[in-house]
């Protein structure tokens, strides 16, 4: 039952609201509760006891941090037990078969005849999201920084809150948790809001990701037949379909959630206008972003292995290359965990060293960039070089996810050396595209809806506050607005007879 679906979207969201909302005060928190464990059994069934399990312990493991006291020791080792426990329970059950893989190559490689058979792991929906989300709650009791929540609700609604079960965002308990235990009632403005943005997320998931799935799949399910300038094709609109699906979902999470007054970190902030792959990532998957660097860069940065390096050498190498040794050894396990918790597979570990090492080329640079700029007069933020960053960004950011769609590492590379081969730049308006599953009509909805999630970033890019400003209008054109993203998802999305719905992306992940 994904976000995007008639049975969430027409049924359970609008009961769970009537009976929030007819609910008292104090029992709001429940009901939230009841129907985020309900929404998670009809997406996994039985393998709800994960997260129960997951609910229960990470609670009582904060508590039992809270109670150690002055014990240093004790609350380290719960920590531990902690933390280690519920990344051992993710390891297990999405990496198992793929650390089996490696022993068989090298088994295989030496002569081994058996081979270790592969297991058939049944994984819950949301693990990867809710595993960070606790493992963030328990090192904040630990560092002391949250006290432990005595109230199990609290904590079991945090992990499990059913608008984020599937794709996130990822919210610090801080920032969510006692939002959730709030029991506001909802008022017209959060569910005109509310029902606006979601509105807005389906524009975006149903009427331009879901059109652009055919070809991507096509493209890259069959990558053999195609080269040259189709191979940038299959980058440029499986990135576009990421976007549109990733942001849009996004929106109908914040819709729903902003219906009941909850508040939920946003997830992109106009990634596309971004000037270097660092500046990307600050935009894209912003709360996974925040994630990494509160609870990955910021402890490596500060741990005992790097004040040694930094002492060392401060002495030996000067500031320069004490840098450059101090970022690479905070962002490299940021990285490799980017990689990693996207899948496991060769091509999403590529996908983190990509970006690692165009990172540490950034931090090479920056010394020659500033003596750059200096000696030739460039405004760092003139229109024209504030256009070739942003276009060079794009290249960047095509090129990862060229690899990351790849169904292997081997298939990626194989994708990206036929780009080169036999460009054919015509095949893009002689009717190749048209012999993919979408028509002129597809193709113009497409472009349209770009066009129209386009202007609308560069609105906000230019701190024009749209919600704002359409506040302002009269009564009639805020409702014709509203009306016209109904009707514009009515008629120009992509369902219907003969339509085969296309899976959340990320709920995968």
């Amino acid at each position: 039952m994904g976000y995007n679906t008639l049975p969430y979207l027409v049924l359970f969201l609008p009961l769970s609201l009537i009976i929030y909302q007819v609910s008292g005060r104090n029992n709001r928190k429940y009901v939230l509760l009841i129907f985020s464990w309900i929404y998670f059994f009809l997406c996994s069934k039985k393998l709800i006891i994960y997260l129960l399990l997951t609910s229960a312990g990470v609670w009582l493991d904060g508590l039992a941090m809270q109670k150690s006291g002055g014990r240093k020791h004790l609350k380290t080792a719960l920590a531990v037990l902690g933390v280690g426990g519920l990344f051992g329970v993710l390891l297990y059950l999405k990496y198992t078969n793929f650390f089996i893989g490696i022993v068989n190559t090298v088994m295989a490689g030496r002569g081994a005849g058996a081979a270790i058979p592969l297991r058939h792991m049944l994984v819950p929906i949301g693990i990867s999201f809710y595993t960070l989300e606790a493992a963030g709650y328990l090192l904040e009791v630990y560092w002391g920084r949250q006290e432990a929540d005595p109230d199990f609700v609290r904590v079991a609604l945090f992990l499990g809150f059913f608008p984020q079960t599937m794709e996130g965002p990822i919210a610090r308990y801080q920032d969510t948790a006692h939002q959730l235990t709030g029991g506001k009632p909802v008022t017209e403005q959060q569910l005109f809001d509310g029902v606006t943005r979601i509105l807005w997320g389906m524009f975006k998931k149903i009427v331009i990701a879901d059109r652009l799935s055919l070809i991507v799949t096509e493209l890259y399910r069959n990558y053999a037949a195609y080269n040259g300038i189709m191979i940038p094709a299959a980058a440029v609109t499986y990135t576009m379909q990421l976007y549109m699906e990733f942001s849009g979902v996004m929106d109908i999470v914040i819709g729903s959630a902003g219906i009941f007054g909850i508040a939920l970190p946003e997830n992109f902030r106009q990634p596309f206008f971004s000037q270097s792959a660092s500046e990307f990532w600050r935009r894209w998957h912003i709360s996974l972003g925040v994630w990494l660097k509160t609870y990955l860069f910021y402890p490596v940065t500060t741990s005992g292995m790097t004040k040694k390096w930094n002492r060392f050498a401060g002495k030996k190498f000067g500031k320069y290359i004490t840098k450059i040794g101090t970022s690479f050894l905070a962002l490299t396990p940021v990285w490799l965990f980017n990689g990693l918790w996207h899948g496991a597979s060769w091509h999403y570990i590529f996908y983190g060293v990509y970006y690692l090492v165009l990172l540490m080329i950034e931090v090479i640079l920056e010394p020659a960039k500033k003596s750059f700029y200096k000696k030739t007069g460039f405004k760092k933020n003139g229109r024209f070089w504030t256009v070739f960053r942003i276009l060079r960004t794009w290249l960047i950011i095509f090129t990862g996810e060229l690899f990351f769609r790849a169904e292997s590492l081997r298939a990626g590379i194989a994708m990206f050396r036929s780009g080169f081969h036999h460009i054919g730049i015509q095949r893009l308006w002689d009717g190749t595209l048209l012999k993919m599953g979408l028509d002129q009509a597809d193709w113009l909805v497409i472009l349209a809806g770009i066009a129209v999630v386009f202007a609308a970033d560069l609105l906000k890019e230019k701190n024009f506050d749209i919600k704002a400003s359409l506040a302002k209008k009269s009564l009639p054109v805020r409702w014709a607005a509203f009306y016209g993203l109904i009707f514009a998802v009515l008629i120009f999305g992509a369902y219907g007879p003969g339509y085969q719905p296309v899976d959340l992306i990320y709920a995968g992940f």
